[in-house]
C-alpha cells in the first residue's frame, strides 16, 4: 500500500513523470543554446531580468551540495526568485551542476568554466518559442506552484 500526500505523489508514475520533465529540461537546453537563447551566470542573468524580463521563459537555480554553504549565492538566490515570482517567470532548482555543464558545453572558449549557478533561456528574437519541451515544463512548474512548491528541485541524472 502506498501512502502519498499531495506533495509526494508515489509509485511508477511519479518517477516517470519526473524522468519526463528531466528529459524535456534537456530538450529545451539543447534547442536553446545554438540559438544564442542561453544566458549564464548570476550577475549576467541579473543584468539579462533587469533589461527585458518579459523575454525570459526559464530561469534555473544550480547547486551542487558544497553550495549549500555559499551565503552569498544563497542571498543572490533569493532575489532572483523573488523577481522571477513577480514577472511570472518559471524557475526551477537544479542538481548535478556536472551534468548541467554537459548539456551547455560548460566551457568558455579560453578553457575556464562558466558560472552555471543561474542559467536563463530566453525566446529567441525572431518569435515567440513554441516548444513542446517547454510547454511540459511550465505545466510542471504550474503545478507545482498548485502544489505550494515554488521552486521545484529536479535532479539531472548522469549519462
Amino acid at each position: 500500500m502506498c501512502n502519498m500526500t499531495f506533495e509526494e505523489p508515489c509509485g511508477d508514475n511519479a518517477t516517470e513523470r519526473m524522468d519526463s520533465v528531466e528529459k524535456a529540461l534537456e530538450e529545451v537546453l539543447t534547442a536553446a543554446l545554438p540559438q544564442g537563447c542561453i544566458t549564464v551566470g548570476v550577475y549576467e542573468a541579473a543584468k539579462s531580468l533587469n533589461a527585458d524580463p518579459d523575454n525570459v521563459v526559464l530561469c534555473l537555480l544550480a547547486t551542487d551540495e558544497e553550495d549549500v554553504k555559499d551565503v552569498a549565492l544563497q542571498i543572490h538566490f533569493t532575489l532572483i526568485q523573488a523577481f522571477c515570482c513577480e514577472n511570472d517567470i518559471d524557475i526551477l532548482r537544479v542538481n548535478n551542476m556536472r551534468r548541467l555543464a554537459e548539456i551547455l558545453e560548460g566551457v568558455k572558449p579560453g578553457g575556464e568554466s562558466m558560472d552555471l549557478h543561474c542559467v536563463l533561456v530566453t525566446n529567441p528574437q525572431s518569435s515567440a518559442w513554441k516548444d513542446p519541451a517547454l510547454s511540459k515544463l511550465n505545466r510542471f512548474c504550474r503545478d507545482s506552484r498548485g502544489l505550494d512548491q515554488w521552486v521545484p528541485v529536479i535532479n539531472l541524472p548522469e549519462r
